[in-house]
């Protein structure tokens, strides 16, 4: 059953050791919509339906997390880095006859968009950056407001299996919590959203895979990031930023900024709310997503 209004379910074989859950509704131009930690495909739930009214909406769990599955990690997490979550995406696309289409990608899953375009550049017409900044740079001007905001992203990168040890402690107070954080209004998250995010969470598989992606973050993202900005690599599809307004002023550098070194066109959107932006703000949300994909749309196009 779906979650998302008007949407039907998917589960695509993209490997061996990988099926992806995901929705797909609407008609038109292909649009990819990649969730972020701790969430699933839920978190887009208030703004699908109105993009599918213009495009035709695909929705997916990350390999691991919510319905999807996903390999086991491995010391390197090269199972569970951006480079192979991207891969997953793309084939993904092309199962549902897109070899061509626009992305919006949220915290990690704006992460694995980044990598999508530097992989696969060819695949990605336009792409919209939520709440996110190239994972390099961040690294590079870590500070103290920083890591105490971001303090996750310290812990859950930590060896196995210290932080599965203490996630397993009470994942459902640690979900709570860390979706708090997040939002100005903790009641932007609905019930049934939440519902969702939880009993993904509570499977200690899911939280694993959590967990390795950050890990990734911390190690083989990074030498992966660094060598395509040795090749001059850069993401060549137009690029939205949109980002909380309390923050535009508080940052090292604007979001602009801090994407140009990556990508040839960068434009940037404030918005009045926190990180989980599709769900506290869906209608600032789609005014300033939808003018930018319309105008960067092509034609829906087949592999056949």
């Amino acid at each position: 059953m779906s979650f998302i209004r008007g949407f039907a379910t998917h589960q695509v074989r993209v490997q061996d050791d990988v099926t992806l859950h995901c929705e797909i509704g609407g008609n038109g131009p292909p649009l990819l919509l990649l969730h972020g930690y701790p969430q699933t495909h839920a978190a887009w739930h208030k703004v699908a339906p109105r993009l599918a009214q213009d495009f035709t909406v695909v929705a997916p769990d990350l390999r691991g997390w919510g319905d999807s599955s996903g390999p086991p990690g491995d010391p390197l997490q090269e199972n569970h880095c951006k480079r192979a979550h991207a891969a997953d995406q793309a084939r993904l696309m092309r199962h549902f006859g897109f070899e061509r289409f626009a992305l919006i990608g949220h915290d990690r899953g704006g992460r694995v968009a980044h990598r999508l375009c530097l992989d696969h550049p060819d695949a990605v017409s336009a792409f919209v950056s939520v709440t996110v900044l190239p994972t390099e740079w961040v690294w590079q001007r870590v500070d103290t407001a920083f890591s105490l905001k971001a303090w996750h992203w310290f812990m859950l990168a930590q060896p196995y299996d210290l932080p599965e040890r203490l996630l397993a402690a009470d994942p459902e107070s640690f979900l709570d919590s860390t979706l708090r954080g997040m939002v100005r209004r903790f009641d932007a998250v609905t019930p049934e959203a939440r519902a969702q995010y939880l009993a993904a969470f509570l499977r200690p598989g899911v939280r694993h895979a959590m967990i390795q992606d950050y890990r990734a973050a911390a190690g083989i993202d990074r030498v992966h990031d660094r060598a395509s900005q040795a090749a001059g690599q850069r993401v060549r599809a137009p690029l939205l930023v949109l980002w909380d307004e309390a923050l535009f002023g508080a940052a090292p550098a604007t979001p602009v900024e801090a994407w140009q070194p990556w990508a040839d066109r960068v434009e940037a959107a404030a918005l009045p709310c926190g990180h989980l932006m599709m769900e506290e703000a869906p209608g600032p949300f789609l005014d300033a997503v939808l003018p930018f994909l319309l105008s960067h749309a092509q034609p829906r196009r087949s592999l056949a």
